[in-house]
Parts: structure tokens; C-alpha cells; sequence
């Protein structure tokens, strides 16, 4: 570990003798371009203290007083991260801050005694840090300048931040101007003063990225021991992009990787821009590897025994009610009603497999993989009873939420009415709905239970399209890879979080098999077998409706509007058609050719037809060209379960 290592005596400023007033100077632990700390020993007391300074000193009374005002308020703060300073005073006309040496060593010190931590280690010393800077960040108080030589551990592996808004490079907000004129002039301090807080927050969380950086390489970023000198070299005020490197003491998970990574993105929109959002990406990756294989599902668990999986759509009980109350009701009709209710479906599912698996899967039998084969088990009171259990619209979602959520659900429905025109000849409808739905249950979960988070992970996926006036031809930055996107901000893989709730339901590994999506970065083969061709045709189908809605998402970004599901039911709007061309449509017709047979005017009508269901509840008529089922081999998963 290389960096600011420990100074001897013999190191220290000129301006500082032997004697710092009544303190004697033992030893400099480091030093920034805005602050200098030095243990001292303290003749009153017999005791050991550490102090931090400036590493300019004041000009004047003033600047004296705009050091101190800020440090003192911020000494007043009480949290277990936060080292409680004894005293802030004045010696020699240089303003400090003293803390007790026995609170630990300064993480440089550690460091040089205990090179090359865990990952797990350095994570945990970093959510600590996240634990501090939001407390004080939540309290309108920044640090301004952190390094390795403003933190303390101790033995017990404790982390303590210490001496919050130190630093002689903070910025203070300035009065504006007579140029707004006419505008109340404590309200535009107040604005200032606020801007000026966030911005701080926001490098402090910056620097806590790269201090992981550093702790994870064992080596400073950009070969920069202080911390603030390199976050200057960053874009966009720098040049420089700093990615994690492969070579480093500990192999880094890649989950641990997408995050510190988003720490230094080339773009700040893609950054951590609050340390409440850094922390829930690391305590989440944290939580997952404590956990093991089981990880995604056990942070899921909870949450789905007191919400459920998904929220029942307004009035489906009701409808569900009156339909099995009519004599004569054809169960696929009752199925294709339950279907357009996702909430509803899963929980069938998981229902009739749980039992299924308990009860028959040891003799063999297959899982069940249709709603009419599940009405079939339970019988309609069954349907019900699992209908009047779900909880109902829009559960624990803001409005804006259930907005978001509602239009997730009308996308997927779009993408499982495509598949269905797409299906080769032989393959059973409804199967093949399920299976396309079920490639978005882990992006239907997190909607759902991380909100937030998941608006995190749709923005980082998104492009940033080049400035205006950059020459024709210049390249946009383009937006992240899912899993890379999910790491970062909850620090597990969405897709992860579907298959294992899929799992804890009772669905084996040939239907784990197939609702995972096919990897894009990786070329179609030919299918093997059946569940190959239900997986590639769900792959196919989703990629469609991502491809045909690209366009209109990234103009309702360039807007600032949210997703919100059209008028005709989440279909997009003629406007929105009309805007896109060929090319998605072409791409996906190209990627699936082979094993599939599709035509860019086969994706088209699918869509077209898909988009027709979506908007009257009328079943798919269309059925796409290729593969024919083999009867005999496919009878498990063609079949109605």
C-alpha cells in the first residue's frame, strides 16, 4: 500500500517548532492540500491526542473565524462514526481540532502495519465511512477534504471519520450579486448555501469512491496520494478516467466491481450523487455474499411474505369472482383473464408448484406451467382464495410508483403477446407467455420492492448522446450493460433476484433454464430442444419490444418525463410508431434468423399484432414461421403443464 506514509518529527513544517503551544509535536500522519495532521502529546493531561489543522493558515480574524464556525457546529454532531473531537481552539493563530489518539490509528498507519485487505474488509470499512458522511450530510455538514490520514480504526476494525469541514479548500457560498435584481436577497443566500452543501456531498461521496479505489488496488488512484488533488483530474473538470484494474491483490467480484466502478463514471449523472444510495449498493453486495447462492432470494424473502410479489390490478378479484360464478365458464377464458393480472398468475404458480413439488415432482412429474393447468389443481375456489390473499393496488407504491410499475407490466405484457406471434407452429400459447413474463420477474420484483433503485438502474442503462455542438460523427457515451447497472445500484444482478424467487416457487432448473434471457453480447446457436426454442423465442420477443421502444424512451428522457403506460393500454402512441425506424426491428430479425427464421416484416407484424391484443385483451392470432415442436420430446413444456 503506497500513499502519504508516516512523517518523523524531523518532517515538520517550519512554521511549526517542536512545540505547537503547549502540545509537543511527535509525529506528522499526513497531510492534503488542505490539511495537515499531526499527533501530539499533551502535557495537561498525560495524553496522546491527534490534531488537525489547515494546511494554509488563516489571513486574518475573518478567514480565522470561517474555519472555526463550520468545525465547531460539526464537532456538536453525535454518530459512531464519527470521531467526537475533545477540543477546538486556536494556538498561534492556527485553528485546530483535537481527538483522542486512543479512538485508533489513522487508516494510513493501519495500513502500512496491515497491507492488502479483503475486499469484504475494505467494503465494510467504506459503508462505515457512508454511515458518517450521510449523518453529516443530513445535518447540512460535508467534510470537504477526505483522505486515509482523516480516518481512525481501531483494533476491533471500527472506523471513525474525523475533523468534518477542515479543510482550507472548502468553498464559501458568496452573496449574489445585484444582477438578479428584484429577488429577495436571504433567499438567494439560502439557494447558494444549499447548492453549495449538495455539491460538497456530492465530492465527498466522489472521494469515499475513490478511497474504495484505493483500498481495493492497494496502490492511490492515478498514483495521487491526496485524494482531493486527484478527484480534480477526473472528468469532467480533468481528463483522466479511472476504471478498476483486473490486476489487483484480491480477485474482485464483479458485482464489486460494477459499483466501484459507477464511483468513477466518465459521466457525473451516472455517479453515486448521495452516500444513502452508496451505502445500500455496498451493504446490498455485502448482504448477498454473506448469504451465498441464496443471497438474492434471502433479501427478497421478507418483503415478499409482507407485500407479496406483485400488487393485484384493481377490481381483478371482483371480475375473477363473477366469472366463476357463471355456469358454464370455459376455463380458458377464466385463464386469459387471470393472465393480463401478473400478480395473480404468480401467485397460481406458485401455489400449484409449491404442492406440485412436495406432493408429485419425486415420481417425476413435471412443474406446472400453465394457468389453465393450475386452475385445473385448485379447482376456482382455489383461484379465489388466492385472488382475495394478493395485496391489493398499488400496495406500498407512491402514486408515481404504481405509474412506473403499471407501465413495466403493460411492456412485458407487450413482449409476452409478441412471443406468442412469434412461436414456431406447435408450441402452446400460453407456455410461451409465461416463460417471456417470467424473463422480466426480477425487473418486475425491483420496480416493485427498490423503486428507486430500479429508476437508478433504468438511468444508468440509458446513452448519453453527444453535446450539441461536437462535430458530426462524434460517438455518445453509451449506457450501461443490465447486470453491470444492477451490481452498482443494489449490488446483486436482477436477473439473479428472478431465478431465485423462481426457484423458492417451486419451478425446476429446466424452467430456470429457460426464463433466462440469452446473453446479447453472445450469438444465437440453434436450439437443442424444446426449452431452447421457448427461451430464444422469449429472448427474441423481449428484445422486440425493447429495440421498437429505444427511440421513444430515450426522447421521453431527453424530455424528463416518466414512464407511463399510454392511453391505449401501454401500447405506444401513433406518434411514438411513427418516430422509429427499420433498424431495431432489423437487428433483432438478423440476430435470430437462424434459429428461428424471423424476417425484419415477421418482427413487424408481431409487434403490430402483439400491440393489437395489448390494446382489445383479444388473443394473439398471428403465429411466426420456423420450428416445428417435436411432439414426443417436448410434451413437459409444450404442453399445458
Amino acid at each position: 500500500m503506497t500513499g502519504n506514509p508516516p512523517s518523523t518529527a524531523s518532517e515538520r513544517p517550519s512554521q511549526l517548532g517542536r512545540n505547537f503551544g503547549r502540545f509537543e509535536l511527535l509525529q506528522l500522519l499526513g497531510k492534503s492540500q488542505g490539511s495537515m495532521v499531526w499527533l501530539v502529546n499533551d502535557p495537561l493531561i498525560q495524553q496522546q491526542l491527534v490534531l488537525t489543522l489547515p494546511r494554509v493558515q488563516p489571513v486574518d480574524p475573518m478567514a480565522l473565524e470561517r474555519w472555526l464556525k463550520p468545525v465547531r457546529h460539526a464537532a456538536r454532531l453525535d454518530h459512531p462514526n464519527l470521531a467526537q473531537g475533545v477540543e477546538v481552539d486556536v494556538q498561534e493563530h492556527w485553528p485546530y481540532i483535537a481527538v483522542d489518539r486512543a479512538n485508533g490509528v489513522t487508516m494510513t498507519e493501519w495500513l502500512t502495519l496491515h497491507p492488502n485487505p479483503s475486499p469484504n474488509e475494505s467494503v465494510g470499512w467504506v459503508c462505515q465511512v457512508l454511515e458518517a458522511l450521510a449523518f453529516a450530510h443530513e445535518a447540512g455538514t460535508a467534510h470537504h477534504d477526505l483522505q486515509l490520514h482523516s480516518l481512525l480504526i481501531n483494533d476491533a476494525g471500527r472506523v471513525q471519520l474525523m475533523a468534518l469541514s477542515t479543510s482550507s479548500n472548502q468553498g464559501t457560498p458568496q452573496p449574489t450579486d445585484g444582477v438578479r435584481r428584484g429577488v429577495d436577497q436571504a433567499v438567494l443566500v439560502e439557494a447558494d448555501t444549499l447548492r453549495a452543501q449538495r455539491e460538497a456531498a456530492e465530492r465527498d461521496v466522489l472521494a469515499c469512491g475513490l478511497l474504495l479505489h484505493l483500498l481495493l488496488t492497494g496502490a492511490p488512484v492515478l498514483d495521487e496520494p491526496d485524494i482531493s488533488k486527484a478527484m480534480l483530474r477526473l472528468t469532467p473538470v480533468g481528463r483522466d478516467l479511472v476504471r478498476l484494474p483486473w490486476s489487483t491483490p484480491h480477485p474482485i467480484p464483479e458485482a464489486l466491481r460494477a459499483i466501484a466502478n459507477r464511483c468513477t463514471a466518465s459521466q457525473d449523472r451516472q455517479r453515486y450523487l448521495s452516500a444513502r444510495t452508496f451505502l445500500r449498493a455496498l451493504q446490498g453486495w455485502l448482504e448477498a455474499e454473506a448469504l451465498g447462492r441464496d443471497g438474492p432470494l434471502e433479501l427478497m424473502l421478507d418483503r415478499l411474505r409482507t407485500v407479496g410479489a406483485l400488487p393485484a390490478l384493481p377490481g381483478m378479484s371482483a371480475r375473477v369472482e363473477r366469472m366463476a360464478a357463471m355456469e358454464g365458464q370455459h376455463v380458458d377464458e377464466i385463464a386469459r383473464l387471470i393472465l393480463q393480472d401478473m400478480a395473480l398468475s404468480f401467485e397460481l404458480l406458485r401455489e400449484v408448484n409449491s404442492v406440485h413439488v412436495q406432493g408429485t415432482q419425486a415420481a417425476g412429474s413435471a412443474p406446472v406451467l400453465t394457468i389453465r393447468r393450475s386452475i385445473a389443481l385448485i379447482g376456482l375456489n382455489g383461484v379465489r382464495q388466492a385472488a382475495n390473499g394478493l395485496r391489493l393496488w398499488p400496495g406500498p407504491l407512491s402514486e408515481t410508483g404504481a405509474k412506473a410499475l403499471r407501465s413495466l407490466m403493460d411492456r412485458v405484457r407487450l413482449a409476452g403477446y409478441t412471443a406468442q406471434a412469434l412461436r414456431p407452429a406447435g408450441y402452446d400459447a400460453e407456455v410461451v407467455y409465461l416463460v417471456t413474463v417470467l424473463q422480466n420477474l426480477g425487473r418486475l420484483l425491483a420496480q416493485y420492492h427498490f423503486p428507486d433503485e430500479f429508476e437508478q438502474i433504468r438511468h444508468l442503462m440509458q446513452g448519453v448522446p453527444p453535446p450539441a455542438d461536437a462535430p458530426a460523427g462524434t460517438p455518445g457515451v453509451p449506457g450501461w450493460a443490465e447486470a453491470d447497472a444492477s451490481f452498482a445500484v443494489l449490488g446483486i444482478d436482477i436477473e439473479a433476484l428472478g431465478s431465485a424467487v423462481a426457484r423458492h416457487w417451486g419451478l425446476g432448473d429446466e424452467m430456470l433454464h429457460m426464463i433466462r434471457r440469452l446473453p446479447k453480447d453472445l450469438p444465437v446457436r440453434m436450439p437443442d430442444d424444446d426449452s431452447d426454442v421457448l427461451r430464444i423465442t422469449a429472448s427474441a420477443a423481449n428484445e422486440a419490444v425493447d429495440a421498437s421502444l429505444m427511440p421513444a424512451i430515450a426522447s421521453r428522457d431527453a424530455a424528463g418525463t416518466p414512464d407511463a403506460p399510454a392511453d391505449n393500454g401501454g401500447a405506444p402512441s401513433n406518434a411514438a410508431r411513427g418516430s422509429r425506424g427499420s433498424v431495431p426491428r432489423t437487428s433483432v430479425a438478423q440476430r435470430y434468423a437462424r434459429s428461428l427464421g424471423l424476417t425484419p416484416r415477421i418482427v413487424q407484424e408481431s409487434l403490430a399484432a402483439a400491440r393489437e391484443a395489448l390494446r382489445t385483451g383479444a388473443p394473439v392470432q398471428t403465429s411466426g414461421p420456423g420450428i416445428e415442436a417435436d411432439p414426443a420430446a417436448a410434451q413437459p413444456v409444450v404442453a399445458a403443464g
